[in-house]
This record gives structure tokens, sequence and C-alpha cells, in this order.
């Protein structure tokens, strides 16, 4: 009796604390996304932490100060390497920024045709867009022979160079958002992508003023625990924290039934247990200042 009297009492404590990182997400949200909104680190190595309130990256110099720049004024760049990574990977991100009316955009580096299903992936790509709330005008799909969707295939680093700094120039974007080092699921497409923007990044040929966050790869255990995974990545420092609640998640889960293509088993499977259907976590990558000028 004792056993169960336990081991209820500390399933009651986990529910309220997930109420709680719900409770003071809802409250931090507008410093992030101002954060996001404001290039903080190219200057410093100031951290998101939850268990904190007060810290450098989270407040201005005065109360009364304005933010410089407003949340509307935000233009993200997700870069992706399939269809379907947006959803499966970004959609709380993508959910929250566009709740936050920052324009988001979308490129992906390939038609995800390694089943010869890049026709059919193409279009299931600008449905789950079209759920997430990213317009198809803002949608760029990349259909080259160099970037196949293989993960045996090196990527071109110059080509994948080319085509976000153009990308970043066109739409004169200040926030990019992709996969980490370990990207998420092992894929080399991913880490391809990763490698390029460090690149870039300690290379100063970014703009100045635009940020780079690369999303957290977690161990497979964390990444399965769906909502109950929530308090950990709270406690866990980060650069950068979405979280959605059920109603996003009923669109996170609408997108990611648009790619019908890719629907077995374990796809389904993922949509209940995963956790990045919930929560995305970020690390910033540090962004050398130069004045460049992008051609």
């Amino acid at each position: 009796m004792f056993v169960f009297v336990s081991i209820l009492l500390v399933f009651v404590a986990y529910i309220v604390s997930i109420k709680f990182v719900y409770f003071r997400f809802s409250q931090l949200w507008p410093l992030l996304r101002n954060k996001i909104s404001t290039p903080l680190y190219t200057t410093g190595n100031a951290h998101f932490c939850p268990t904190q309130e007060r810290t450098g990256a989270l407040l201005r110099n005065s109360e009364d100060e304005k933010p410089r720049v407003t949340a509307i004024e935000t233009r993200a760049l997700l870069v992706t390497a399939h269809p379907d990574d947006e959803c499966m990977f970004f959609a709380p991100t993508i959910l929250k920024l566009v709740e936050s009316q920052a324009s988001v955009y979308l490129l992906c580096l390939s038609t995800g045709n390694y089943n010869n299903q890049g026709v059919q992936r193409k279009r299931e790509l600008l449905d789950s867009c079209a759920v997430l709330g990213i317009p198809s005008n803002h949608v760029t799909i990349i259909d080259d022979k160099e970037l196949p969707d293989d993960p045996a295939v090196q990527w071109s680093t110059a080509l994948v160079s080319s085509l976000i700094l153009k990308h970043i120039q066109n739409y004169s974007i200040s926030l990019v958002l992709t996969f980490d080092g370990r990207g998420v699921s092992g894929h080399a497409n991913h880490i391809a992508i990763y490698k390029t923007l460090s690149h870039l990044a300690s290379a100063g040929r970014l703009p100045k003023g635009c940020q780079i966050f690369s999303l957290h790869s977690i161990s497979i255990l964390r990444k399965y625990l769906s909502v109950l995974e929530l308090p950990v990545s709270w406690l866990l420092p980060s650069d950068f924290c979405c979280v959605i609640g059920l109603e996003e998640y009923k669109r996170a889960k609408k997108a990611m039934l648009c790619h019908r293509s890719q629907l077995l088993w374990f796809r389904r499977l993922y949509i209940l247990f995963s956790r990045y259907m919930f929560v995305n976590t970020y690390q910033a990558i540090l962004v050398e200042t130069k004045n460049v000028k992008i051609y």
C-alpha cells in the first residue's frame, strides 16, 4: 500500500511540474520572443535558464526600455533537408513564431526523392506548411542532383552555403534555425546543414545581426517520453525554447498527417510519443561579426 501511495504521489507531483512548465513558459515567452528579435549572440554567450528569472539574456537595461526590435520584425528561416523535417522536428517553433506574427520562411534542400517519391513529397510539404501557417510563397524546395536525399552522399558545402546565403539576403533574414551537429536523427544530410552554417558563422560570412540556433539532439529515452519530457527540457539550460499545448499539438499532428507517403507504422508512433511534437530547445551558434556583402 505504501509503495502504491508513493508512486501515486510521485506521478501527481510530475503532472504538477508539467503544468508549472506551461505556466512559466507562458510568462517567459514574450521575453524569449524579444530575445530572438534582438541580436544578442554576436557579442556574448548568455544562456536561457528557465530556473533563473533574471539572466542577462532575458533582461533589458531597464524596465522602461522598449525592445530594439519587435516580434513582428522577426524574419526566420528554417533550413531543413527533407520534406517532413519541418513538422517532425520543428513544429513547436514554427507554430509559436507564426502565432507571434513573425515571418517564417522554409528552405528545404531536397525533394525527398530517396524512393522516387519526390513529386508527391513536394506537394505534401506545401500542405504541411499550410497547416503550420507558412505561406506557399515562403517555401523553397531545392531539386538538385548534387543534393540527393541520401545519407551516403556528401552534400556540397559550397552549394548549400550559396543557397542559404541567397535566402538570407533575399528575405532579410534575422534568425536561422536548423539541426545541430548530431542531426537529431543522425541523418548525414541534417548534419551537413549544421556544418555549413557553423562554417558560415565562424567565417563571418553572415550579415550583421543574423542569429543561428541549432536544435538540440537528445537521447532516445528522452526523445520518446512525449510530453513527460517537458520538465527535463525546462530544467536543462538552452539558448531558446518553444513549448506548445494540446491544441497546437493537434495542428502539428495534422501537419505530420499531410505526409501520407511517409506514414509508416513507426511514424505514427513518433506522432504519439516524440518529445519534438511538444518542445524544441536550441543552442545558439556564435556568429563572428564582419561587415560583409553577399552577392
